[in-house]
């Protein structure tokens, strides 16, 4: 493989595009990005703003399927052509490039990305599962076992069921939703694996 000249950070630009030619997203990835890339076939992206890798699609179902990679002249960009499902765009649009100069358009849709925030979770308790950190919360509740666990998911549960109002009713779901994923984490379960669950019910 021709050598890649990484920036300073270990980035490399990579502009996608449709099959047809059509530019879909500007994005970024490091080594690992770029490895599963190529052995999943699915586009994996480097996320600056999260500081992690992230498969394309990986919350919202809008994957891409990876046909082709080129590096460019000066070693320093890529050009990938895939196959979009759905929007490329996290707005909602089929192109992120969709303003033009002067002229600012109004995303044609809204999309819930609020299981990212059930994702970074995870990642974070999976994180202390691992490599547990003093003075933890979490990393208590892993010292405590699965019994004490899912005692305090029961308690919480409870707590959702008896909840007076909306505010309530709020505040307690995040704190089951955490003792769930807690629970999920220390019985070698992922989100990913329910929302299969899911899926397949639908069916």
């Amino acid at each position: 493989m021709l050598d890649i000249e990484w920036d300073e950070n270990g980035l490399v630009p990579v502009v996608v595009q449709e099959s047809d030619g059509s530019v879909l997203t500007l994005a970024y990835m490091d080594q690992e990005a770029l490895d599963l890339t190529l052995e999943t076939g699915k586009a994996h992206y480097y996320s600056r703003s999260k500081g992690r890798i992230r498969m394309k699609g990986e919350v919202s179902g809008n994957t891409q399927t990876v046909r082709d990679i080129k590096l460019d002249c000066d070693r320093d960009a890529l050009l990938m052509k895939v196959e979009q499902k759905g929007p490329a765009c996290h707005k909602g649009e089929i192109s992120c490039f969709y303003h033009e100069l002067g002229k600012v358009s109004e995303p044609r849709s809204n999309i819930d990305y609020s299981m990212n925030i059930m994702k970074e979770l995870e990642a974070l308790i999976r994180d202390r599962f691992k490599d547990p950190k003093e003075g933890s919360y979490t990393s208590r509740l892993f010292d405590e076992g699965v019994e004490k666990i899912a005692k305090k998911f029961g308690e919480e549960s409870i707590e959702v069921i008896l909840a007076k109002d909306r505010p309530e009713l709020i505040y307690e779901s995040a704190d089951m939703l955490y003792h769930f994923i807690v629970l999920l984490v220390v019985n070698d379960v992922e989100l990913k694996d329910v929302m299969s669950e899911l899926e397949g019910r639908r069916r």
